[in-house]
């Protein structure tokens, strides 16, 4: 918490020192979202290079003078935090002042880029992301305050906690984790008894796009327990966009990549080569959109697909179709194919990419 401290006094040393030189004050920010500024790296997904771009938000701006306010408050409120080891969500601090903030987004933006600025994950900046994944099967942890957490003793759904860093004593016999990317598909797999049928395992999902709690989570079980962690995605762009999001990081998180990212994540299904080989009927498939074509393209031109040749001939099976598919188009072979004949010959036969 000192480390926070000083981080902060230094930005605010900085715009004394400015208004004390009659200079306007300025704060320095990567450019986050740019990918000139971000490498990949096999070992760690994608992450910021050191001498990135950086853009200026300056206080004698009209266009960013706001920004400029917005952040000190925010400042002043982490520091608050810090001091007094309290914390608060996201939603809490733009519900503090709905009026001055605008919008939930430019509070997200915002906090993202004082953790960019002074180099401190945003766990440490006492600032809680909402969760919204979920966690089940062959598990147990204690929570930062004490709580016992058992998702072993039953088919029941568990929150991500909102606080992964201050989980201790994991302790599990899975032999695997199967990250689940809808909420529908990972309630079926609970209703059909899947994580102890074919044999112990940990299921988590995002429910879409996975938020940074979700993504932590990951990241730390894969740290305590070293097992191999498998993807279920629709056969999709989008469901590919989230499944890279889990093993490579993002483009905005990129300054997190270490904390973030599971370059050993594999991708089980659902593949677009398992379309043609389980007979799929073509009536059942869903014809791409011209935002599918777009977001196809621009995942098949990123770094990380370069090295995953079987990737790359699995999205051009996807892109000379056309079509897609959810998980969900299982059920038109039998209402339990999934758990029961897809899932356990994939992990038996080593069906993954």
């Amino acid at each position: 918490s000192s480390e926070v401290l000083e981080a902060i006094e230094n930005v605010i040393q900085g715009v004394v020192q400015s208004l004390a030189q009659k200079k306007a004050p300025v704060l320095t920010v990567a450019n986050r979202t740019d990918w000139r500024n971000i490498e990949f790296k096999d070992s760690v997904g994608l992450q910021m290079i050191p001498g990135c771009t950086s853009k200026q938000i300056r206080s004698d701006c009209p266009q960013s003078a706001g920004r400029f306010a917005l952040m000190l408050k925010i400042l002043s409120m982490i520091y608050k935090m810090v001091q007094s080891n309290t914390y608060a969500t996201k939603r809490d601090i733009y519900y503090s002042d709905t009026q001055l903030f605008g919008s939930q987004s430019v509070v997200d933006q915002i906090i993202n880029d004082i953790s960019c600025m002074l180099k401190i994950p945003r766990r440490s900046l006492h600032v809680l992301a909402t969760t919204k994944g979920f966690v089940a099967g062959n598990l147990s942890f204690t929570e930062e305050d004490g709580t016992k957490v058992n998702c072993t003793c039953s088919a029941t759904v568990f929150t991500v906690p909102s606080n992964v860093q201050g989980i201790k004593n994991l302790t599990s016999h899975a032999k695997f984790i199967l990250i689940v990317e809808k909420d529908a598909t990972f309630q079926r797999l609970l209703d059909d008894d899947f994580f102890s049928k074919v044999s112990p395992c940990i299921m988590i999902t995002g429910r879409g796009i996975p938020d940074l709690n979700t993504r932590l989570l990951v990241r730390k079980l894969w740290d305590s327990f070293q097992i191999p962690i498998f993807t279920l995605m629709d056969a999709d762009p989008h469901g590919v966009e989230i499944m890279c999001v889990y093993k490579y990081g993002s483009v905005s998180m990129s300054f997190e990549a270490h904390h973030l990212t599971v370059p050993s994540v594999k991708w089980l299904g659902l593949l677009p080569s398992d379309l043609e080989r389980l007979n799929i009927c073509k009536d059942a498939l869903i014809p791409f959109t011209k935002q599918d074509e777009n977001k196809l393209a621009s995942i098949q031109k990123r770094p990380y697909i370069a090295c995953q040749p079987l990737w790359k001939k699995e999205l051009e099976i996807m892109a000379a179709s056309k079509l897609k598919a959810e998980i969900q188009v299982l059920t038109s072979l039998s209402s339990d194919y999934l758990s029961r004949v897809y899932l356990p010959n994939k992990l038996q036969f080593g069906g993954w990419l």
